[in-house]
């Protein structure tokens, strides 16, 4: 099954083989459950450099244009905002999509005033689409955690369910779907909703935890605060906002909108005496935010709905692409 390793491989294989950070006093934040990011320490200019590193492969339209958002919003979910980018790229043989990568890259880096400052281009025979890879770099005055959740916190969303996974079913398979007319158009427009760069920037003064929900969705984001937080989240299904685009397109594909790639909306977590504060920044910046549910003591776990998860959550979209791989 594709999609990220397990958090059992993780601990097992991952979190403990990292050289010499844990000697390191500099390093603030390592490789952690549900940690995206790396937070190091600049005592000389008193900031916190914020890196993180994100692949992007399966998604066949608009690849360059969401590789840079989707590096980036772990730096913004993380307190800072992204200046620096490294880009991997990696085609299959012989492939004419470099020209049409790169200019995305450009256009997308410049969008969110990031310099592209390195990288690597090469041909691979082996793959079947293109595959790009960014490390994106920022410096924040306070690093925000995956794990900062404490009991007592509402749990905000910001934008709706399923954004990045609406624009794929849009630009990857929108003819085969029957939905109303302009649905799928409109949909391929949620690709420019795909940072949280603005979002983090209106709220990230009263978050106790941020995160970027992405592949698995807003599903796989709240598991993730939860067990990076130690904590269990309540959230209520019916307050999870979800676009009618969203909501044709999933019925037509048979997916679950929360549980499709959720890049665009951000994920936080707020002491309730800060809630309306919070909400009220997204609204002065335009931008919907909606109280979702709350941090409680307990066991880590996603209660929403009648549904308890505790076990890591896989993206609906794979079986689509691996469907498309098959017919191939």
């Amino acid at each position: 099954m594709p999609g990220k390793v397990s958090p059992d491989d993780l601990l097992a294989h991952v979190f403990e083989r990292t050289g010499t950070a844990r000697d390191d006093e500099t390093v603030l934040q390592g490789p952690a459950d549900g940690e995206d990011a790396a937070a190091i320490a600049l005592p000389e200019c008193d900031e916190t450099l914020v890196v993180s590193s994100d692949p992007i492969s399966l998604a066949a339209e608009s690849v360059g244009t969401l590789a840079v958002p989707v590096a980036s919003n772990d730096v913004a979910a993380s307190g800072a905002d992204p200046r620096w980018l490294t880009a991997v790229i990696m085609l299959p043989g012989e492939n004419e999509s470099l020209e049409a990568i790169t200019r995305d890259l450009d256009s997308a880096a410049t969008e969110i005033g990031a310099s592209i400052v390195g990288g690597h281009s090469e041909y691979v025979d082996q793959l079947e689409r293109p595959l790009v890879s960014l490390t994106a770099i920022g410096t924040a005055d306070s690093f925000v955690p995956t794990g900062g959740a404490e009991p007592g916190d509402t749990v905000l969303l910001t934008k709706a369910a399923g954004i990045e996974g609406t624009a794929i079913l849009a630009t990857d398979f929108g003819d085969e779907f029957a939905v109303e007319e302009g649905v799928v158009d409109s949909a391929a427009t949620f690709l420019e909703e795909i940072s949280v760069l603005p979002d983090s920037r209106a709220i990230r003064a009263w978050t106790s935890a941020m995160h970027d929900p992405t592949e698995g969705g807003v599903a796989a984001g709240l598991l993730e605060v939860a067990r990076a937080s130690d904590v269990r989240l309540e959230i209520d299904h019916e307050a999870v906002p979800i676009r009618e685009e969203t909501e044709q397109l999933c019925t037509a594909a048979d997916v679950d909108p929360l549980r499709i790639f959720g890049s665009g909306a951000l994920l936080a977590t707020v002491p309730d005496a800060a809630v309306d504060d919070a909400l009220e920044a997204l609204a002065e910046r335009g931008i919907d935010g909606a109280a979702i549910g709350t941090v409680r003591d307990g066991q880590p776990a996603l209660e929403i709905g009648a549904e308890t998860i505790t076990e890591p959550v896989q993206d609906d979209l794979y079986p689509l692409w691996e469907r498309v791989d098959t017919d191939e």
